[in-house]
């Protein structure tokens, strides 16, 4: 009787590293601490402090709308994180899904360059307006205007946030707790006050009657505004995604995160909308667009509508959203460099755990290291570059996410075949939002083409158009230079590239050799 041939070697297109392979303590964290992260990450108080004015610069009484509007880009792009996490739940995120669909150039450059890269300008940014609103709560405002005191006290709150993640996950997510309370007591508290005073005729001059037309996104008739305000409400809804890094530490890591992910966009939706309601109502677009408002409408509008005591706790709550985004990065990014380094992807030094905390020391460390060493060299160039930097990050945000959203398109085609659901939810919808954040990135890039952007340009092109584009290319020349130092990654054999159908294939191949 002869004996059947051995089944084929397959090499499993599945993730082959398991969570408690990296160190970290699973079963962690539940629901409520990973919504809690990703709203720290990012950043709402801060947020619609600064960014709240130009929206309404561009769109007017209309900001409500926008708002609406560019929120529909960013749940299509977290249906796609969700059901991308269900599938591959590994704190990596997006690295590890871009090179598992794209392969490892592109999982090397749209899941860890760019997002890193923008995170570590962010990191600079939030670093700075952290102490700045610190110390001017504290009554210290002459230390703020200092570039060299505020670069120092901004370097050591890099360095208390890599502490903070080093002593374990659960200290970092209830500590937010804490953190994101206050943001939204404060939020909750300035529209309160502001419509209290439009129902009590106490407003600003120039208050406005809020209209149902103010969430019409066409009432402006401005299409040029409409699209530019868009854009601006799309990247203050960034950062979300921080708590895929926290995944395999969660009660559920298929489910918890993809769910935390919804909650998490559908509560900043909720906050801006309302917020950006009662700002336009209370001062009108007029007050709102004053030059000593627009850049920092919480932090005047605020004690206007509050009085002055819950003005100063609106003032805090900026400050401590700064802060508590950069304690989120410092926990976000050194896992991502755990995942990369676990799939061969970064040096094999970046896996190193804390034995009984479950932290990623080494890559925390190095995270503060070359957060401060950005925030220095930075703060050296000139004392208003991070702000052109930071202007270049939406640039990076928009690929990134437009990268995962169709990752999520061609991983999941298989199964569109056969499911009419997996059709909507996991290849139109995350479709239509890999093109509008793809259509955001150009509209952005053309922008910054203009020599008249933030007001600096060189050889005839905005400079914050070359700091956006300069830093992408210079990814592809650092995967070049590192690429021959990788070689098993690089070469698709710790992260084989593949789809749905392929995972379905390997099961049936599995099922068959346990049944012989």
């Amino acid at each position: 009787m002869s004996h059947p041939l051995p089944p084929p070697t397959v090499t499993p297109p599945t993730l082959p590293a398991a969570a408690a392979s990296k160190g970290l303590k699973a079963g962690s964290i539940g629901i409520g601490p990973t919504v809690a992260l990703g709203l720290a990450a990012v950043a709402p108080a801060y947020s619609l402090a600064v960014t709240l004015g130009f929206v309404v610069l561009a769109v007017g009484s209309s900001t409500p709308a926008a708002f609406l509007l560019g929120f529909v880009p960013i749940l299509f792009t977290a249906f796609a994180f969700r059901d991308l996490n269900r599938e591959m739940p590994d704190c990596g995120g997006v690295f590890v899904w871009i090179s598992r669909v794209f392969g490892p150039w592109s999982g090397w450059f749209f899941g860890g360059w760019v997002p890193q890269i923008a995170t570590f300008i962010s990191s600079a940014a939030l670093a700075q307006v952290a102490t700045t609103y610190l110390l001017t709560f504290l009554g210290l405002g002459w230390a703020a205007s200092q570039p060299v005191i505020v670069a120092a006290i901004a370097c050591g709150l890099i360095a208390l946030s890599g502490v903070v993640a080093a002593r374990g996950i659960e200290l970092s997510a209830w500590l937010q707790y804490a953190l994101i309370a206050l943001q939204l007591v404060a939020l909750g508290g300035f529209c309160i006050g502001a419509f209290t005073a439009m129902a009590a005729g106490t407003a600003a001059e120039g208050a406005e009657q809020p209209r149902l037309d103010w969430f019409n996104p066409f009432a402006s008739g401005d299409l040029s505004g409409l699209v530019h305000g868009v854009i601006l409400c799309l990247f203050i809804y960034w950062g979300w995604d921080a708590l895929i890094a926290v995944n395999e530490e969660t009660t559920d890591r298929k489910g918890t995160p993809g769910r935390a992910v919804v909650i998490t966009t559908v509560i900043l939706l909720f906050f801006y909308v309302v917020t950006a309601t009662a700002a336009v109502g209370f001062a009108g677009t007029a007050g709102i667009t004053d030059p000593a408002t627009v850049s920092d409408v919480l932090s005047v509008l605020g004690p206007q509508a509050t009085g002055g005591l819950f003005g100063q706790v609106i003032i805090l709550a900026v400050g401590i959203s700064a802060l508590a985004a950069l304690m989120t990065v410092a926990i976000s990014n050194p896992r991502s460099w755990l995942s990369m380094g676990t799939y061969g992807a970064l040096p094999a030094a970046t896996t190193k755990m804390h034995p009984s905390r479950g932290t990623p020391t080494t890559s925390i460390v190095w995270w503060a290291l070359l957060s401060i060493a950005v925030t220095v060299v930075l703060t050296a160039i000139s004392a208003d570059f991070i702000g052109l930097a930071i202007l270049s990050v939406g640039l990076m945000i928009a690929a990134y996410y437009a990268a995962t959203a169709l990752a999520c398109v061609v991983y999941f085609a298989p199964q569109m075949r056969t499911s009419t659901s997996a059709l909507v939810i996991k290849g139109i919808l995350p479709g239509l939002g890999a093109l509008l954040m793809t259509g955001a990135f150009a509209y952005s890039a053309v922008d910054m083409l203009s020599p008249d952007y933030a007001g600096l340009s060189w050889l005839g092109i905005g400079t914050v158009f070359w700091i956006g584009i300069g830093a992408l290319a210079l990814g592809v020349l650092v995967i070049a230079i590192i690429r021959p130092r990788l070689r098993p990654y690089f070469a698709g054999q710790t992260i084989p590239q593949g789809t749905f159908s392929t995972r379905n294939e390997l099961q049936s191949i599995l099922s068959s050799e346990t049944e012989a």
